[in-house]
């Protein structure tokens, strides 16, 4: 989960260096948490949050059975 999620957010931001993605475990949940370059948190948020949206529909669909959850929470 923590590399699709690197993979997709790194082809949308100016500095892919800055992105990191951390994995925590909370029960059943798989929390991950998404840290970007400041002036790259408007891109992967989107208008309105679409394409935040969209990751996480992507991370939704990707996850895997031992989770009942997964939880993507972009972080400042």
């Amino acid at each position: 989960m923590k590399a699709l999620v690197e993979h997709i957010v790194k082809a949308l931001v100016d500095q892919p260096e800055h992105v990191q993605v951390e994995e925590v475990q909370e029960g059943a949940t798989l929390c991950l948490r998404l840290m970007v370059h400041p002036d790259d948190v408007g891109k992967v948020i989107g208008k309105q949050g679409r394409t935040a949206k969209a990751i996480r529909s992507v991370v939704y669909a990707a996850a895997v059975s031992p989770y009942k959850r997964v939880r993507l929470d972009i972080v400042d």
